[in-house]
C-alpha cells in the first residue's frame, strides 16, 4: 500500500483514538461511575475498536480482565466498572494494534474481506467504519463532560504519534 495512504490513515485514526483518550483522562473520579456510565461508554468504544481491528473476527478475545460481554444481545454489562487506569491501558493496547495493522497494510490486506455475522466489508472499509465508531464515542464522552463539568477536550486534528 502506498506509504502516504498509510500515514494519512494513521494520522486520522490516531487522532480519533487520541480524542477518546483525552476524554477518558479529563473525566473526574466523581463522575466516572455514575448513572451516566461514563466508564462504560469509554469501555464500549474500546472493546469494539479492538474487535474491529481483528482481521479474523471469529478469533477475537479481548485482553484480561475484559470479557466478551459486549456480544451479549441482552445488553449485559461487564461484571464491574473498569478503572480509568485499566481503560487507558486498554486504549494503549488498541492504539498499538491499530498502528501495527496500518503499518503492515498491503493492498492485498486492504482489499481482503472482514466478515462476521452482520458485516462483510473490506479491511480498508472496516478501518474507516471503526474510526467513525471511535469518534462517535469520543463525541458522546465529550458531551457528557460538557454537561457534567462544563469542560471537554479540544479537537485533535492529527495524531502527533508517528506511524513508525
Amino acid at each position: 500500500m502506498d506509504r502516504s495512504i498509510q500515514e494519512t490513515l494513521w494520522r486520522q485514526f490516531g487522532a480519533s483514538i487520541d480524542m477518546l483518550e483525552n476524554a477518558i483522562k479529563l473525566c473526574p473520579p466523581e463522575f466516572w461511575d455514575t448513572e451516566k456510565y461514563f466508564w462504560y461508554n469509554a469501555y464500549h468504544g474500546l472493546f469494539w475498536l479492538d474487535y474491529y481491528l481483528t482481521l479474523q473476527p471469529d478469533t477475537f478475545a479481548p485482553p484480561s480482565p475484559y470479557t466478551l460481554s459486549e456480544f451479549d444481545a441482552s445488553g449485559k454489562m461487564p461484571d464491574r466498572a473498569y478503572t480509568k487506569e485499566e481503560l487507558l491501558a486498554y486504549l494503549g493496547h488498541c492504539r498499538e494494534k491499530c498502528r501495527d495493522l496500518i503499518l503492515g497494510m498491503t493492498d492485498e490486506i486492504a482489499r481482503s474481506r472482514w466478515v462476521n455475522a452482520h458485516k462483510d466489508y473490506s479491511v480498508l472499509e472496516i478501518l474507516l467504519y471503526n474510526m467513525r465508531h471511535v469518534q462517535h464515542h469520543a463525541a458522546q464522552l465529550n458531551l457528557l463532560l460538557r454537561q457534567e463539568i462544563d469542560d471537554a477536550p479540544k479537537w485533535v486534528s492529527v495524531t502527533k504519534r508517528v506511524l513508525e
